[in-house]
């Protein structure tokens, strides 16, 4: 049986009616990339108000690596609603809390000792991981790199380099933010080719310690190992190692925003591990907690420490309900196995995807990491013009004939994969299916 079954119009006329009330209850500002209400998932799949089943190539913005309702994160989190649902770890601590910081202590790269403090979302852990990093070195500025997202907060949104619709309308930002192109090879600030290049973007970052901000007062770079709202760019694997040497000579710290990459998308349960780095402060979120609220900031005991009693903290950091979700989502990566999930699926797209490259001038270009894969889409291929309308129109295809995605890039113009790692092999091949038909269509049935 098909993973996928359209039994009305998208939306339907439940998820319509719905939609007439979103619109006089709720602000414009919150977007949704899918005009449809869900009524329940499982696994790779979720069914809509109106019936319809769709395969969920989303995973809630990455956020559903060990899939829809997973039973152990559902038993997890149910067995502790039933304990308490919330005291604050300020008021009165638990054990929970304690435990999964000793395993991602553990977990994360580097062999020094290290701490873990647990917040809400991903943009709560940014701004942490820079406030702790402020403390422990008495410097002020932050370098955070073109195309990069941080998320939505004060702090968080200045480290993010998107305007539109990101920062429009929202300023004045926080200040003591410095920005630098990151390793995009496809478009390349520095209009040069690796690896002759010798990695450049890097090299780079000396004269931005010249021009713009002196080495001595920034207190860390923050850069994610793959771009994810940017457009899930991969950059040369010899990218993080040059950047850590390059923090390390200064007495920098550097902060790895591992919210999209984090918990098995790669193909390793941190990006960071590619290329054997050891960040000072690594930041997680996402698929944490297989889709509920939790973050955390993990690094160097010292770094930690920086910050005096009472310095970090919040009311609902680190959740009891979500951090029992959050040890159910650790145990399903302990053997292994959804890791290598990550890769087969990463190879299924690839094979796939560059075949597509070679029928598709749409597609300017292919790139992953693990289950991590994106297509650039370009009105033509020498230029590399983004092609942003064809980009939504894809989409539109896509979820017409029963396949969730979403779109990534500063230009707009990148379809991203973020299907759960549980994904059956038979929902795989019947969603990148759909995906090539919606490819067709878009180009107007040539290839």
């Amino acid at each position: 049986m098909n993973a996928i079954e359209i039994k009305t119009e998208i939306p339907g006329p439940r998820s319509r009616a719905l939609f007439a009330r979103r619109e006089a209850a709720v602000p414009r500002g919150p977007f949704h990339v899918t005009p449809i209400f869900a009524a329940d998932a499982k696994g790779a799949t979720l069914t809509d108000v109106d019936g319809n089943r769709y395969l969920d190539f989303a995973g809630g913005i990455g956020c559903l690596n060990v899939g829809h309702a997973n039973e152990a994160v559902v038993q997890a989190a149910s067995a502790q609603l039933r304990r308490f649902t919330h005291t604050s770890f300020n008021v009165v601590p638990y054990e929970s809390y304690v435990a999964l910081a000793e395993r991602l202590n553990q977990l994360t790269p580097g062999s020094f000792k290290k701490k873990t403090f647990f917040v809400n979302s991903g943009a709560e852990a940014v701004e942490n991981a820079v406030k702790i990093a402020r403390a422990a070195t008495g410097r002020s500025a932050v370098l955070a790199f073109e195309d990069g997202f941080h998320g939505r907060t004060l702090l968080a949104l200045s480290l993010t380099s998107k305007t539109h619709p990101y920062k429009t309308g929202f300023g004045p930002f926080a200040p003591e933010v410095y920005r630098a192109p990151f390793g995009y090879c496809y478009r390349c600030a520095y209009h040069l080719e690796y690896p002759a290049c010798g990695v450049a973007c890097v090299d780079a970052l000396e004269d931005v310690f010249k021009r713009h901000v002196a080495a001595e007062q920034v207190a860390a770079v923050i850069v994610e190992p793959v771009l994810g709202e940017g457009g899930f760019v991969v950059p040369p694997l010899d990218y993080l190692p040059r950047l850590r040497a390059l923090t390390e000579k200064h007495g920098i710290l550097l902060i790895a925003d591992e919210v999209q990459t984090g918990f098995g998308r790669t193909g390793k349960l941190f990006a960071c591990e590619h290329s054997g780095v050891a960040p000072d402060l690594l930041v997680t979120s996402k698929s944490i907690a297989g889709g509920l609220p939790l973050a955390g900031v993990t690094g160097r005991a010292d770094v930690m420490d920086a910050p005096g009693v009472g310095g970090l903290g919040g009311t609902y950091a680190g959740n009891p309900v979500a951090l029992a979700a959050a040890h159910a989502v650790l145990d399903a990566f302990a053997d292994g196995k959804l890791l290598a999930r990550a890769n087969a699926i990463g190879e299924a797209f690839r094979s796939r995807a560059e075949s597509w490259q070679v029928r598709f001038p749409l597609i300017g270009d292919v790139r992953g990491l693990g289950a991590m894969w994106a297509l650039e889409l370009v009105k033509d291929q020498s230029a590399k013009t983004p092609a942003k309308e064809e980009t939504n129109a894809l989409t539109r295809h896509a979820y017409e004939r029963g396949l969730l995605t979403i779109t990534a890039g500063t230009h707009g113009n990148v379809i991203r994969t973020l299907m759960p790692l549980t994904i059956s092999d038979a929902e795989l091949q019947e969603g990148l299916g759909v995906l090539e038909a919606s490819l067709l269509a878009v180009c107007g049935g040539q290839a």
